[in-house]
């Protein structure tokens, strides 16, 4: 039994805190059951049936006995009160009560504390009381569906008031509950029909969030795992990704959902696939539903270097119409290899009307100033006084390790090709390429992979295109054998159309020495590149850019552009192409230049009338640029291998 100041219920006259001798008479909560009743004990009564030998009396919902004729000193009718003493608790069951005679008592209600069953211990055909956060409430034609998350798991319980009709109405999304039922199994899964729901208040509700609180933090650790190579320039980042892994971790333990966004590239889909499986291993490890892992986490690419409001609407009118049709709580957005910069910050703040936590793992030059305080976690190699050689695919197969380490063995070859993909310079490429080699894939297929991913991705458009994709870069994929025909068919296709497009462009590059000495190329993809096909104008001018260096082994800098945009590449020269972009926005005055990248691969937009003055003055920023030997969008093998 479980009352505020109820002293020592036994003998019912003990005093309370206040020194209130008087006896006390309790006044048992509803749900109160058997538990909550002890022989000696006065509770308050009301009469549920009268016989000839004596009347039935309940002192709850679930608690009745009888008081026999012999203890009764005037006649009842059904619904009248009384109080009353419970003289035994038989060996059947069967209470016994006697009127209580006292002229004066004091009052003690009495809460009902049921013994809890883990969620994660919920059995068909089981009566039982679990307790903890409503993390989704979907009402459907019939019963109103509450997912509930506790310690251990999340599980669906069934409220039924009339068809279509919302159960407990005054329950919302993350209340702390107490859920009574019986476990019933479900399209496989168990599932909780609903005898009583309560909403805890006060104290309890404090004690109970204090309790699943702590519960979720410690679930939530990500896993301690081995890095797969000994490099120190990455040991920096650690701390950061294992943060992140435990937001996440922990956000799926609450039940709410996960956007993923990634740029549309061979490393975006490098960090995207892993953690998106990662998640989805987890999600299945926790929730009940077997259909979980689809309704909680969308992978989604982005084509533009930073979060276009055109996405961010998509992505908070597809949460928002979440939320009203499924019950669900909007869900946090993971930016990956993109998101850290000052071209980000409209749609973070689009999203700031709403209840969207934000992190991003991203290796492009950050603007810190601009983004942090929109961000509830941010891991960027810049921060640390390191570079885009640590690239974001190389950081996600770490991240997806720390919230699923079985993983492991299927993620080993993802750091070469995402490095090579994005032409990383790293120290430790090698040995990530090494790493690869032990598990089948020599260098050509780590570039055959990358190709063929860039080129999924171009026809991908805007679809994730799970399926495909795990299969061309072998995470995720059944069928060894499909991976390697794929990753050939793709990547031969990749190539038959980067030659096409060589052979229609690059006769019609435009050459001049800079005073620096660098070689300056531009092309106008508009006029003589084929448009709307593969590859893209970031490609061919990476591909006409990549002949030129091996050309001349010196510093060259390539600009493709076209009406309203201009692709840049370098080697051997630091552009610095995000300070630049911020520059001319500046100087071009309605140029409405934007746009960024790395200090050697960048593009930027611009109005298209404005077109040869931006182009004018960005050339002339690049004539001022520093060379410097050691920079290079140049994969660290022969591409042409």
């Amino acid at each position: 039994m479980t009352a505020d100041n109820a002293g020592d219920s036994g003998g019912g006259s003990a005093p309370n805190s206040e020194g209130d001798s008087r006896p006390i008479v309790y006044d048992l909560a509803p749900n109160c059951t058997s538990e909550d009743v002890e022989a000696d004990a006065n509770y308050h009564a009301v009469v549920n049936g009268v016989v000839e030998y004596g009347i039935f009396v309940d002192v709850s919902d679930e608690v009745s006995g009888l008081v026999h004729e012999s203890n009764l000193d005037r006649s009842y009718e059904v619904g009248d009160r009384l109080t009353v003493t419970l003289e035994e608790i038989k060996e059947n069951g069967d209470l016994a009560f006697d009127v209580f005679r006292g002229s004066t008592y004091q009052t003690v209600v009495v809460d009902h504390e049921p013994d809890l069953t883990p969620i994660a211990g919920l059995e068909a055909g089981d009566s039982v009381h679990v307790e903890g956060q409503v993390a989704q409430i979907k009402q459907t034609g019939g019963p109103t569906l509450f997912r509930i998350a506790d310690e251990t798991g999340i599980v669906s319980a069934a409220a039924f008031r009339e068809a279509g009709v919302r159960a407990f109405p005054a329950v919302e999304l993350d209340d702390v509950v107490r859920v009574g039922g019986d476990v019933e199994s479900h399209d496989g899964s168990v599932q909780i029909e609903v005898d009583s729901l309560t909403r805890l208040d006060g104290d309890a509700a404090a004690a109970a969030r204090e309790r699943l609180d702590a519960a979720f933090e410690d679930r939530a650790a990500p896993a301690d795992v081995d890095p797969l190579v000994d490099w120190p320039a990455f040991e920096k980042l650690r701390g950061d990704l294992r943060d992140v892994a435990r937001l996440l971790r922990r956000t799926v333990l609450e039940g709410r959902p996960i956007r993923v966004r990634h740029h549309a590239d061979g490393d975006g889909m490098c960090a995207s696939v892993p953690v998106q499986l990662a998640l989805e291993n987890f999600i299945e490890s926790v929730h009940d539903d077997a259909d979980a892992p689809r309704h909680l986490i969308k992978r989604l690419p982005s084509k533009a270097p930073f979060y276009e409001m055109e996405d961010v609407t998509r992505d908070l009118n597809f949460a928002l119409e979440g939320r009203a049709r499924h019950g669900q709580r909007l869900p946090l957005l993971l930016m990956l290899d993109n998101g850290s910069t000052e071209e980000d910050v409209p749609a973070y703040e689009n999203l700031a009307h709403y209840d969207m936590p934000i992190a991003v793992v991203d290796h492009h030059h950050p603007d810190p100033e601009a983004v942090e305080d929109l961000l509830d976690a941010h891991v960027n190699p810049y921060l640390y006084d390191e570079d885009y050689r640590i690239t974001t695919g190389m950081m996600c197969v770490e991240l997806a390790r720390m919230i699923d380490p079985d993983l492991t063995d299927e993620l080993r070859h993802v750091p070469a090709v995402a490095g090579l993909a994005d032409r990383s310079k790293a120290d430790a490429m090698e040995e990530f390429i090494s790493l690869a080699e032990e598990e089948g894939y020599d260098r050509k297929r780590l570039l055959d992979v990358g190709e063929a991913l860039d080129y999924a991705a171009h026809w991908l458009r805007y679809n994730d295109g799970q399926s495909l994709v795990n299969d061309v870069l072998n995470v995720g994929c059944d069928d060894e054998e499909r991976h390697r025909e794929l990753v050939e068919f793709l990547a031969t296709r990749a190539e038959r159309d980067i030659e096409q497009q060589m052979d229609a462009a690059a006769s019609h590059l435009e050459h001049e020495r800079l005073e620096s000495d660098a070689h300056l190329y531009t092309a106008d993809l508009d006029e003589w590149a084929h448009r709307f096909t593969y590859p893209a104008p970031g490609k061919t001018t990476g591909k006409l850019h990549d002949r030129k260096v091996k050309e001349h082994g010196e510093p060259v800098i390539t600009i493709g552009y076209g009406p309203d945009f201009a692709v840049l590449r370098s080697d051997g020269v630091r552009l610095d192409i995000p300070r630049m972009v911020e520059e001319l926005n500046e100087e071009v005055v309605g140029g409405g230049v934007s746009g960024g990248g790395h200090l050697v691969v960048g593009s930027i937009k611009f109005v298209k009338g404005m077109r040869e003055s931006v182009i004018d003055s960005l050339v002339e920023k690049m004539a001022d640029a520093e060379l410097d030997e050691e920079l290079s969008s140049q994969a660290i093998v022969d591409t042409e291998i």
